[in-house]
């Protein structure tokens, strides 16, 4: 049994992280996907706009009711910043000899090097990039296997700048992503 993992901020999550998770843990014949909110991402220089609290709510809503997907608050409840090696060591003590295969985009994948503790991430788990069209493909040591997910152009910032000037989200997130954004007046 493998387990897929899945991090970022998901600020807000929006149906490209979805789509993208469903084909990795199809390609790959995962068992789980677990979406692993970030607390504060080191290489970015700016933190979450929604809190934790937030975001974890909206994760929940967005996977309920599918089988495969879960949501793991541990980076949420650790201090910032959010190390993936942290997650890894976390998870494979809390899961045992489950595999563990971390599913990252090609941005992230780009990174790599830059971890912490790169080549222990790679020890931990198996790196998988997806890949979309027109998206130079990542070449590093690290990363064991390439899937290719469509190329849906939509970006957590601009769902946050369409809420600020009262656009519609609408089939951008999850019908109940977007109803919790309005009721709790989030990005305005």
């Amino acid at each position: 049994m493998a387990t897929g993992i899945l991090g970022g901020s998901f600020d807000p999550v929006h149906h490209g992280h979805l789509i993208a998770a469903d084909r990795a843990a199809e390609a790959l014949g995962l068992a789980r996907v677990l979406f692993v909110p970030a607390l504060r991402q080191p290489l970015k220089l700016q933190g979450p706009v929604a809190s934790a609290e937030h975001r974890v709510a909206m994760l929940a809503l967005a996977t309920e009711g599918h089988g495969r997907f879960g949501v793991d608050t541990c980076e949420v409840e650790r201090a910032a910043p959010s190390y993936t090696v942290d997650t890894l060591r976390d998870l494979r003590r809390r899961l045992g000899g489950e595999r563990l295969v971390l599913i990252l985009g090609a941005d992230a994948a780009a990174d790599l090097p830059r971890w912490r503790a790169a080549d222990e991430v790679a020890r931990l788990a198996d790196i998988v990039v997806l890949t979309r069209p027109g998206v130079p493909e990542v070449a590093s040591a690290f990363v064991k296997r390439l899937v290719a997910t469509p190329a849906i152009e939509i970006s957590a910032s601009d769902i946050r700048a369409r809420c600020l000037t009262r656009k519609s989200i609408r089939y951008l997130v999850p019908e109940a992503v977007a109803e919790y954004i309005a009721r709790h007046k989030l990005y305005q």
